[in-house]
């Protein structure tokens, strides 16, 4: 017996077809369309999952946990072993500076409104140049033995401490 595309189909009772509730006393689920009588649930727009009866629902007894930085920076993680490939594969530019807008190109930089983060895994032989905004230890030093450089923003200082600082450093005898 051979197969036919043209007369695939499933299995009798394969697709169950759905339940029309509320459509009269034969269908089994006329009337009342298997929702029981009367009471809150009887009705519609009911949204009470969750609700416990009054009990402290299980999402408020259980501990709040962790926190989320409001300050923290967003930077686009690139790894090196990544550059080296688009290097190899030529779509990325080993003559020009490789910054954020190189590596969005190249399509590896997403996301990252605050900037590029560069980290040292995987290997580096090209000698590149990088303009980003952050760069792990390990990742300058890879770059430097390969013969580029990376190229980092100036850090601000931080403000000078106020009166009230200096104060209580004095208090303290420092």
């Amino acid at each position: 017996m051979t197969i036919k595309l043209n007369e695939l189909r499933d299995n009798d009772g394969a697709r169950k077809g759905r339940m029309r509730v509320g459509r009269g006393i034969g269908s089994g689920k006329g009337k009342t369309a298997g929702r029981g009588q009367k009471g809150q649930k009887a009705r519609s727009g009911v949204a009470i999952n969750g609700f416990e009866g009054g009990q402290m629902p299980l999402h408020m007894r259980i501990p709040k946990r962790g926190f989320n930085n409001i300050f923290a920076k967003d930077f686009a993680i690139v790894n090196l072993g990544l550059v080296q490939k688009l290097v190899d594969e030529k779509k990325l530019d080993a003559k020009a500076v490789v910054d954020h807008a190189a590596l969005k190109a190249a399509g590896v930089a997403r996301g990252g409104k605050d900037g590029v983060r560069l980290l040292a895994k995987g290997e580096l032989t090209a000698k590149l140049n990088f303009a980003v905004a952050g760069a792990s230890k390990g990742a300058i030093e890879a770059v430097e033995k390969a013969g580029g450089k990376v190229e980092l923003p100036e850090v601000k200082e931080a403000a000078p401490e106020g009166k009230k600082a200096q104060r209580r450093a004095k208090a303290r005898g420092e």
